[in-house]
């Protein structure tokens, strides 16, 4: 559907983007994940069109559009803050675009009522003022405007960033139900790592300009090509040298020049089975999420965090003594690169 092969930016003697490869398959929810300044948003930035590459191409359909100009690209936009137009009316927005190409005006109407429907914006909110709307209405009135101009692709940069927490979590299932029953190829920009694992299809985590992996969300959490995937993606913990020592005193086998990790689910407190190593710790924190509590636990050699679902059972207090137990199979071990740090 859509290729970058070997894409090079620069600003000035700042190299933003280094030899970036992605092919995004038709139909599909991609996700350009990364730290803020990692080369997410100049990529999407590329493929659109307001940005040249100093080296590369950019291929749609089989067709180089890597210099063609943006509003040829047939590619619809969803900027973070919209871009709307405040005072004009939700409908006039949505039909902005339209009017651009000239279509009969009935055309124009029937077109913005049926994408309006699917959006699920009112005929009554068609007639407000976007300023009236709240920010989810907007988001739906930018995803709309988009796509009543028929795109092959729709680009979201960071969409929900201005959103509070509940709604964000309520638009981004809409977005994804949306994307679905749309069938449309689709390129989102985040920084959210739950929202890319939620939304995705394939992820690529950017950083530095680079691409550190691509994979879909369990490759990317569960099988971390790099150190700073496995510790930008979600919380874990690293495995201090005691820790590593004592595993291998037990016959674990683990290189001692690597750095090794594990994430806060794949250990239980006082859940033993077979297999298992275990270790003595004390409770130091407990925080109750609901769902799920997790717990800091002191150890002979090392602090770590645990993950537990909450199945009803009285939580461990601050102070109690417990047992811990993980499989070595669940660590994660990566060579150190030289110079190279952990995600921010």
């Amino acid at each position: 559907m859509i290729n970058l092969k070997d894409i090079v930016v620069k600003f000035g003697d700042f190299t933003a983007l280094h030899d970036i490869n992605i092919d995004v398959k038709e139909g599909e929810f991609f996700t350009f994940l990364g730290p803020s300044g990692c080369g997410k948003t100049t990529t999407l930035r590329t493929i659109t069109g307001f940005i040249e590459p100093a080296a590369g191409s950019v291929v749609m359909n089989g067709e180089d559009i890597t210099h063609v100009p943006i509003e040829k690209r047939n590619i619809g936009i969803v900027f973070q803050s919209y871009a709307l137009f405040p005072t004009m009316t939700v409908y006039d927005n949505i039909a902005f675009g339209l009017k651009i190409k000239k279509l009969k005006k009935d055309e124009i109407d029937k077109k913005v009522r049926e994408i309006a429907r699917k959006v699920d914006l009112t005929d009554e909110q068609l007639q407000k003022a976007v300023s009236q709307l709240s920010g989810g209405q907007q988001q739906r009135v930018a995803i709309a405007r988009a796509l009543v101009m028929e795109p092959a692709i729709i680009c979201l940069d960071e969409p929900l960033s201005n959103l509070d927490a509940k709604l964000r979590v309520q638009l981004r299932n809409e977005l994804k139900k949306m994307q679905k029953d749309f069938g449309i190829t689709s390129i989102y920009v985040t920084h959210d790592q739950e929202e890319a694992l939620t939304l995705s299809d394939r992820i690529a985590v950017f950083n530095k300009g680079f691409i550190e992996q691509i994979g879909n969300p369990n490759e990317i959490y569960n099988h971390s090509a790099t150190e700073f995937v496995c510790n930008f993606i979600g919380d874990i913990n690293r495995l201090e040298e005691g820790t590593v020592k004592e595993l291998n005193r037990r016959g674990a086998k683990l290189d001692e020049k690597k750095h090794h990790y594990i994430r806060l689910e794949r250990i239980h407190v006082n859940s033993q089975a077979q297999g298992l190593e275990e270790f003595e710790g004390t409770v130091k924190s407990m925080e109750y999420y609901g769902l799920y509590i997790k717990y800091t636990i002191e150890l002979a050699t090392q602090t770590v965090k645990v993950i537990e679902k909450n199945d009803g059972s009285t939580p461990f207090d601050v102070g109690d003594k417990v047992k811990i137990y993980f499989s070595v199979s669940n660590i994660m071990s990566y060579t150190p690169q030289k110079g190279a740090t952990d995600a921010e």
